[in-house]
């Protein structure tokens, strides 16, 4: 695991795992951002909401957020169903990297375990991890649920981020363990995800965690679970 004086932006969900992740990679001294994509027209905005009361909450030093619903909507409209949540962590990833880049962080990092859900495989990590030159950091990827979920309630993050799941009202079918990443650049190129990515980029607002307004109370869609 790195250490020192190295920076790296955390892609901060809401849920129980990624604020964990950070957490652990600010333990070996890392100094930890954050960016949370918000997919607000379909699943409201209680992801965003958790996210700033665990950004607080961790003392992350930058949120940067983003509102990518209609880059969703595309992949969700255009892409192999099956490989949906593979193109969508590769989208974030590819946006990460960028403002990680600009704002000159060393590394990403995430909550992600392996085998916890479909998208989290060994085969579908390593395609993700193939989305980006800057170095992929997953602090939990041998950890259980049972295990995060203590951690999360050690760092007092966990009351915030429990509750039910979010159900992604853009994912139909049963999705891909075993993706083809020939298959999966073929959706990239098909719903032009680099524009897409790029737009996205030009996007993303960036507020010191410390100075962040109280965040507006969730709003429920339908797409929520």
């Amino acid at each position: 695991m790195v250490s020192g004086t190295q920076r790296a932006l955390l892609l901060l969900s809401g849920g129980i795992d990624s604020p964990v992740a950070g957490w652990l990679a600010r333990q070996r001294g890392v100094h930890v951002d954050c960016i949370h994509f918000a997919n607000e027209v379909f699943a409201g905005n209680e992801p965003e909401y958790k996210s700033r009361l665990l950004a607080k909450k961790l003392g992350f030093g930058q949120f940067y957020f983003v509102d990518i619903s209609s880059l969703l909507a595309r992949l969700a409209g255009h892409g192999n169903r099956k490989y949906y949540f593979v193109l969508m962590k590769r989208a974030m990833m590819k946006i990460a990297e960028q403002v990680a880049l600009r704002h000159g962080y060393d590394f990403l990092v995430t909550g992600e375990s392996l085998g916890q859900v479909s998208s989290q495989t060994l085969k579908n990590l390593a395609v993700i991890d193939k989305s980006t030159r800057i170095k992929i950091v997953r602090p939990l990827l041998c950890l259980d649920k049972v295990e995060i979920i203590h951690l999360a309630e050690k760092i007092g993050s966990f009351d915030l981020s429990k509750g039910k799941e979010h159900c992604d009202a853009l994912a139909t079918g049963k999705p891909s363990t075993q993706a083809d990443e020939d298959l999966v650049l073929q959706d990239e190129a098909l719903v032009q995800l680099d524009k897409l990515v790029a737009e996205a980029v030009q996007q993303v607002v960036q507020e010191p965690v410390a100075s962040m307004k109280e965040p507006e109370a969730p709003r429920h869609l339908k797409g929520v679970c």
